[in-house]
């Protein structure tokens, strides 16, 4: 006789084997990876509250001179790459150099979701973050009487090569410092690039000889060229893109050979 194996109905909950698909993976990594960003208070002052304060004030209060024309169409600009540098360098350095000091990445990287799906899942998570400041950004600088010019799709593409030259940069301290230097290290990078960068202060205000090592560090290339863009209507400013595009590249090729998960 025979055993006979039942068939799988349509209303057979019987568990299935086997790992979710790569795709959802990564989306419920990335969402995880989101709803604690958004619910973590010191990183919510850092990557919302801080930029959105600093464009209200300075654009309210006449306490930069920016060199002719309105200060909201010189600050949106500039905080807009703020935004940008807190998510995706000095936010992504911090948490992720305490998920490697406590062992998570260690953990995360055992698991079905790969390590290069966990590198997606947290990129995702950044750009997500990145919506959110945006859009509260744009609003609030609309609300100001900011006019934006030029091609919001030079713009985004700019924010894109920036993200990854920020990222990699956060990563590559995070994967290589302990977890208190990181987290020193990378609060003091956001404070010195917050002043030197042209974010509040137009890289005129600088001497003459420092002002090309300024434009090709890349927070200096992101809000030069998000200016450039949105408050002047210039096309895509290739040398702004150009420097950026070399930060990635140069960032992302050492995190890929110095990265350690524990």
């Amino acid at each position: 006789m025979t055993a006979h194996t039942p068939s799988r109905g349509p209303l057979d909950f019987t568990p299935a084997p086997g790992a979710a698909p790569f795709p959802r993976m990564v989306l419920a990594q990335a969402g995880a990876e989101l709803r604690a960003t958004l619910r973590n208070g010191e990183q919510l002052l850092l990557t919302l509250i801080i930029p959105v304060l600093l464009l209200i004030g300075f654009s309210l209060a006449p306490l930069i001179d920016v060199g002719g024309g309105r200060r909201v169409d010189f600050l949106v600009p500039g905080v807009l790459a703020l935004a940008v540098m807190s998510t995706a360098f000095t936010g992504q350095a911090i948490a992720t150099g305490f998920e490697r000091r406590y062992g998570v990445l260690k953990q995360l990287g055992a698991t079905p979701l790969s390590r290069s799906g966990l590198m997606l899942a947290k990129t995702a998570a950044v750009v997500g973050v990145e919506v959110v400041q945006a859009v509260v950004i744009v609003a609030v600088g609309l609300a100001l009487g900011w006019r934006p010019h030029g091609s919001f799709l030079s713009a985004l593409l700019l924010v894109v090569v920036g993200t990854a030259a920020f990222s990699g940069l956060g990563l590559l301290m995070a994967g290589t410092l302990r977890a208190e230097a990181t987290l020193a290290a990378a609060n003091l990078v956001y404070l010195v690039l917050l002043g030197v960068g042209g974010v509040m202060f137009p890289l005129s205000v600088f001497p003459e000889g420092v002002r090309p090592v300024l434009e090709a560090l890349p927070i200096g290339a992101l809000t030069g060229g998000l200016r450039a863009v949105l408050a002047e209507g210039a096309a895509l400013p290739l040398g702004p893109l150009a420097v950026l595009a070399a930060w990635a590249v140069l960032s992302l090729a050492l995190v890929s050979r110095t990265f350690r998960w524990e």
